[in-house]
């Protein structure tokens, strides 16, 4: 299973999880997805990704997640779980080594509200993205992602952290990332000027080696994007 190229309908289903490690489902140029490659990469789990054609799933996936939905894991005991954060949250209580979430409870229900809270900024995305594409004006989704940065930037003074749970990187940090990697795709970069503590942050997220170990260039998102939004024909294994 050593290539990245998706599997679509009709593509033999792949054997059992190879022994030590975990599957991810996933495909390359989703932002929930790449939240479960952040977390694997982060603490250094032993992984095979199996990429998918989220346009033309394969019969045998949808056996293990009817929902269709990256990113998912199967256990080498044959368990399937989906959904990013549980995904996330799952692989941190299993694998000890580099803990994502804080200890205290107190701590781990503050990251939790602070997800759900960013919860709100995904759907922007898309909404710019179809609103461009329509000819329609962006300005007033702009301004309303504006404000949610302006809050995210306010966490960061009230803090007085380098990031978002403390001044090493945790899972809360992990889970917004995507979307700030794509920022520069959606000429959407010079909200951050308006935000100087979230720049910072992006700055030091950037020197991540699981960061790094996750991301694409700005132009090969730029050509996903053009396949799936623009020609609605995603090209999923666009680069390879």
């Amino acid at each position: 299973m050593a290539t990245e190229k998706s599997f679509a309908k009709g593509s033999a289903a792949p054997g059992p999880v190879p022994k030590g490690h975990i599957r991810l489902f996933s495909m390359r140029f989703c932002p929930f997805a790449q939240r479960t490659r952040l977390v694997l990469n982060a603490k250094g789990i032993k992984h095979e990704t199996i990429n998918i054609s989220l346009k033309d799933k394969p019969d045998w996936f949808l056996e293990k997640n009817p929902l269709g939905l990256v990113p998912t894991l199967e256990t080498e005991a044959g368990e399937v779980l989906y959904e990013s954060p549980i995904t996330c949250d799952y692989l941190d209580e299993v694998y000890p080594q580099n803990k994502l979430l804080p200890q205290s409870p107190f701590e781990k229900a503050q990251q939790k509200m602070m997800l759900e809270h960013f919860s709100k900024v995904p759907p922007y995305f898309y909404k710019i993205i179809m609103a461009k594409k329509n000819g329609e004006d962006i300005s007033g989704l702009v301004s309303e992602l504006k404000e949610k940065f302006v809050k995210l930037d306010e966490d960061l003074v009230k803090k007085n952290t380098k990031f978002f749970g403390g001044d090493s990187i945790t899972m809360i940090d992990y889970m917004m990332w995507p979307w700030f990697e794509r920022l520069e795709t959606n000429e959407l970069k010079d909200l951050l000027e308006s935000t100087p503590e979230l720049k910072k942050w992006c700055g030091r997220m950037q020197e991540d080696p699981a960061v790094k170990a996750s991301s694409y260039s700005t132009d090969t998102y730029k050509a996903f994007y053009k396949t799936a939004y623009i020609e609605g024909k995603p090209d999923y294994d666009y680069g390879l």
